[in-house]
């Protein structure tokens, strides 16, 4: 799901105006600054979004996380207290927290608060759920939060109108938006791909396609973005994996000339099965240090 997190807060920290507004449902906020959302501790909390932002005449911090699926492992509430009290405690200000869901079937259980009332201590943390597939699309839209663009397609479309018809108005919009090439580019990016998270992916590519708008979007800086982070993300694993292959195959090596072992034999198969690096690297240790190949296979057998 990293691809739909990268894009949601890419958006945010683009128009954090308009989400601001979204949220709060209200006009007289201004945005200030972003803040860091790693927060410092003994053990490190990182926030999707903190923004420094002014309502009326108050200075508060504005907390959001995005969601594509339920937080079960600590639960939502859980996690929001947590964030919500470290944001407390680093930057006294009032705080202004949000859980925005993004797929239909994802926090329909989250009760927008943390509650505990045990040994004379009684506490309530709440913040707000947004479950996009509730708010009314249209309405959006029309007011004219650009910033959401991209999530429009998940909400709710229009009476009587379907998914086909409801992603291509959302199309429309993003094309006809009254910015410059690049930043129609990035709202048709995004659009099209937390689209996928509700629409029909083919159907997507055959709408966008259909209206020559490929080219437009392969060039957005968005693209270019989720590019570079998926081979930042992948960077580690791909560094994983050759470090496997090598030991592997010193591993083999030493069996070979050691023991005669040939890649036919049925314990070559199950070595190149191994997946776990740490496990491979102790057996290479073992190979070199075994007495026998039937040593070394109890060995395996044991690992």
């Amino acid at each position: 799901m990293g691809k739909y997190d990268t894009i949601s807060k890419r958006l945010i920290q683009t128009y954090p105006q308009d989400f601001i507004r979204f949220t709060l449902e209200r006009d007289d906020v201004e945005f200030l600054a972003l803040l860091d959302t790693e927060q410092p501790t003994v053990k490190t909390y990182r926030t999707d979004s903190l923004i420094s932002a002014r309502i009326g005449e108050e200075d508060v911090v504005l907390h959001y996380e995005f969601q594509t699926t339920d937080s079960t492992n600590p639960p939502m509430p859980r996690r929001m207290a947590g964030y919500i009290g470290h944001a407390i405690a680093h930057y006294g200000l009032p705080i202004h927290s949000a859980v925005i869901y993004l797929r239909p079937d994802a926090g329909r259980n989250d009760p927008g608060y943390y509650a505990q009332d045990r040994y004379g201590c009684q506490f309530i943390i709440q913040y707000k759920v947004i479950r996009l597939t509730e708010v009314e699309g249209h309405r959006v839209l029309e007011a004219g939060h650009s910033g959401l663009l991209p999530f429009a397609s998940l909400m709710k479309p229009p009476e009587g109108m379907g998914s086909e018809s409801w992603f291509g108005a959302c199309v429309d919009c993003a094309r006809d938006v009254p910015l410059d090439e690049s930043a129609r580019g990035d709202f048709l990016a995004g659009l099209s791909v937390l689209g996928g998270l509700v629409h029909d992916r083919e159907m997507i590519a055959n709408l966008i396609s259909k209206e020559g708008l490929m080219d437009l979007i392969r060039e957005s800086s968005f693209a270019q973005y989720l590019i570079e982070q998926e081979i930042e993300e992948n960077k580690e694993q791909w560094i994983k994996q050759g470090e496997r292959r090598s030991t592997l195959a010193g591993l083999l090596d030493v069996l070979e000339i050691r023991f005669g072992l040939s890649e036919a034999h049925p314990i070559s198969a199950r070595i190149a099965a191994i997946e776990d690096l740490q496990r491979l690297k102790q057996l290479h240790r073992a190979a070199i240090q075994a007495t026998s190949l039937e040593a070394f296979e109890r060995l395996l057998g044991n690992a």
